[in-house]
């Protein structure tokens, strides 16, 4: 056992190749086991095992520095620094992060986890170890074509070219990024990777410039005709022509090789040097190579021997049958039912985009994730995948808008905020209806601080003419897909969580809801002591909270908004009623839906002005955990709305 005596990168660099080979094998055969046990990011890990070896072999962390752009790939860099024993909590409150960590281990110099990024850190990096003399400091970034395709990623490498700044890119080149990779660049990349020529031809022809006895004039000039046959079986001097040196491809899975391509771009001084490395997501695990979406890129957890996830039940209804007897009320309302949100935005936005031909589908490299493959699939020529640009998609969208369509951009809330210029110039300045649908809203739970979506309420509503709204739960969505679409003097965003949502019973059918926007907030229930407004998931710990408030005595009001910017005028009427307004989300308390609520109070014209209690999360980046610890943590949970109630009560009242 190989992986057992593992504690840090020089242990690599005693063993013999045929040892790496079994080291290799074991690693993953432990990714495999670790993963299926907690979830996480499996294909892009079983792609990486050799290339992660090879590096820590080559190169001496943490003097020199690895940057793994986006992270979800460093599992395996992980286990090489010596973190073995952490992953039987990954991903877990309190235990090892799914991505690089700063607070972790000297070897996780960036914590990014938002893709394209890398380029950026290593150009500033390279640029402070030139400055501070520290040159004998190499710095590597690990990219993948998918992440390639970030705008961010094209405007370092221009820099790192224009300053001949000293920098090694590993381009990892598997041809997928969540789903498979778009953009002309990785187009060029895989016809290069399907030809079983090019290493042959490329070796021929440097072989024979080096045995041949040459003049300096004569082999500058075959040096040309030499570059020239390149092109022939290399990528179009995209990066030459920026000034990056370009290597490769070599095989992603032989260590040798790799080492090889390695050494000699760490010896190079003439700038920035790309070295194209080929891989395959998910190698050596064949549920993974099988996974024709994803490559099991990210997962729950599943059995090992095959890759399936634990039997689940049957997904519900969207809308709940009618219950004739009331035994069945009774056990339906004891047991509620459960929708996944993403899988009813699937079907709705399908539904519409039947009834309605100028609805489009923009996706920044999530199909999958996002729910969109099967609208894909259904309208092909109506379905846009721009690659990891979020930026483009937004304004895109807004020229489709412009022109006479109905863009829909369905993106998580944590890559929406790389977009908020775009939201706010591109589409809110020019009042175009473009509708933002927001996945993974709120505390999304394991992946940690960079990939909760707690921004979006208060960047959003900032927005002027923005229409937000924050379904309660999945049987709301359809009505506020309805609604949006009616609103065609701006831009409307509906944000939702991670997962899976009850089913209240209390659907409104599309074709019932009232074109007034301002109408459409819900008064729960009714009480003197406080009236508390629940925005979005909050809703449900809300109702629980008013029942743990009965109990004692405490008698509130409570609104589900529904839709929390424009406020509905009725509900802030009924809540300044009342000596206390508490207000919930599960975003930022500072500027969220708690802040527009809080200045609409202080401009009504009401004789009083009730004491108000916002809820949401801190100022502070939240760590990794599920959403229900989190929750209960930062007092978003029942038990905790019902607490500051009474707290500011006892206040008031003293």
């Amino acid at each position: 056992m190989h992986l057992a005596k593992l504690t840090s990168p020089a242990d690599l660099r005693a063993l013999s190749p045929s040892q790496l080979d079994e080291l290799c094998a074991e690693i993953r055969d432990f990714v495999v086991q670790a993963v299926s046990q907690t979830g996480g990011h499996l294909g892009s890990n079983l792609g990486a095992v050799e290339l992660s070896v090879a590096l820590h072999r080559v190169f001496e962390s943490p003097r020199d520095v690895i940057i793994w752009d986006t992270g979800h790939q460093a599992y395996v860099h992980k286990l090489i620094t010596g973190r073995r024993d952490g992953f039987e909590k990954l991903r877990q409150r309190h235990g090892l992060s799914g991505y690089p960590s700063t607070s972790e281990s000297p070897h996780d110099v960036v914590e990014n986890s938002h893709a394209s990024t890398s380029l950026s850190w290593a150009s500033g990096l390279a640029a402070g170890f030139q400055l501070t003399g520290h040159e004998h400091r190499r710095v590597v970034a690990v990219i993948g074509d998918g992440s390639m395709t970030g705008g961010m990623a094209f405007e370092a490498l221009n820099n790192l070219g224009h300053y001949a700044q000293r920098a090694l890119i590993v381009l990892n080149d598997n041809g997928r990024s969540y789903a498979p990779t778009v953009s002309r660049l990785s187009t060029v990349m895989s016809r290069l990777r399907q030809s079983p020529h090019y290493v042959q031809g490329r070796r021929a022809v440097d072989h024979l410039l080096e045995r041949v006895p040459l003049g300096d004039g004569v082999r500058r000039g075959l040096d040309s005709a030499a570059a020239a046959m390149r092109e022939m079986w290399e990528p179009p001097a995209f990066f030459e022509t920026l000034g990056v040196r370009y290597v490769g491809p070599v095989d992603g899975h032989d260590i040798s090789a790799m080492e090889s391509a390695f050494r000699d771009a760490a010896a190079y001084a003439g700038g920035p040097i790309v070295v194209h490395v080929v891989t395959q997501k998910g190698r050596g695990y064949a549920p993974a190579e099988h996974d024709t979406e994803k490559h099991l890129h990210d997962i729950g957890l599943f059995d090992p021997a095959t890759g399936s996830a634990p039997a689940l039940s049957t997904d519900q209804p969207l809308l709940a049958p009618t219950v004739p007897d009331e035994p069945a009320r009774q056990a339906q309302q004891t047991v509620p039912q459960e929708r996944d949100y993403t899988a009813v935005f699937t079907e709705t936005l399908i539904a519409a985009a039947r009834r309605d031909r100028d609805i489009v589908a923009i996706t920044a490299a999530m199909p999958g994730s996002t729910g969109l493959l099967p609208f894909q699939r259904e309208f092909p020529d109506r379905f846009y995948d721009v690659g990891i640009a979020e930026q483009h998609a937004l304004t895109s969208a807004a020229g489709m808008a412009r022109a006479g369509l109905r863009p829909v951009v369905a993106v998580y809330s944590t890559f929406l905020a790389r977009a908020f210029d775009q939201a706010l110039y591109d589409i809110g300045l020019h009042r175009l209806p473009v509708i933002l649908c927001v996945d993974r809203a709120g505390i999304t739970g394991p992946d940690g601080a960079s990939h909760h979506g707690l921004y979006d309420i208060a960047m959003f509503t900032r927005v002027p003419g923005m229409t937000l709204f924050a379904p309660s739960g999945p049987d709301e969505l359809p009505a506020a897909f309805a609604q949006a679409l009616e609103i065609t003097d701006g831009p409307v965003a509906i944000r939702w969580p991670r997962g899976k949502g009850p089913v209240s019973g209390t659907v409104r059918q599309p074709d019932a809801v009232t074109s007034d926007i301002r109408a459409q907030a819900r008064q729960h229930r009714s009480g003197p002591d406080a009236c508390i407004l629940a925005a979005g998931q909050t809703f449900g710990a809300a109702i629980e909270a008013a029942e743990l408030l009965s109990a004692e005595g405490v008698e509130v009001s409570l609104w589900d908004p529904r839709i929390l910017k424009p406020l509905d005028r009725a509900m802030l009427l009924d809540a300044a009623a009342h000596p206390l307004v508490v207000t919930a989300e599960d975003g930022v308390r500072v500027g969220g839906f708690g802040s527009l609520v809080n200045d609409a109070l202080q401009q009504l014209d009401t004789p009083t002005i009730p004491r108000i209690t916002q809820l949401g999360t801190p100022d502070a980046y939240l760590p990794h955990g599920t959403a229900q610890e989190l929750h209960a943590e930062l007092g978003l949970d029942a038990k905790g709305i019902a607490a500051a109630v009474t707290k500011t009560l006892a206040r008031i009242t003293a």
